[in-house]
């Protein structure tokens, strides 16, 4: 029987395989749609998706430093 070739292992293989790190793009996109529907609300789009950027960027900034701790 002709099988096919396991690709070789990559260097940083085994490191990889010990932690599943967490994703912080929930915390960029999220805030920035419920601040642009507030701003909808109160007549200031822009600076609600703003205000939503700079907040969802402080928990991916915080979710960061956590996870960074953790490794």
């Amino acid at each position: 029987m002709i099988a096919l070739a396991r690709p070789p292992r990559l260097w940083h293989a085994e490191a990889m395989t010990n932690r599943t790190p967490i994703a912080g793009g929930f915390f960029l996109i999220v805030p920035i749609v419920i601040g642009f529907g507030w701003g909808l609300m109160t007549d200031h789009a822009m600076q609600g998706a703003l205000i939503g950027f700079v907040i969802g960027l402080a928990l991916a900034l915080i979710l960061w430093l956590v996870e960074r701790r953790r490794g």
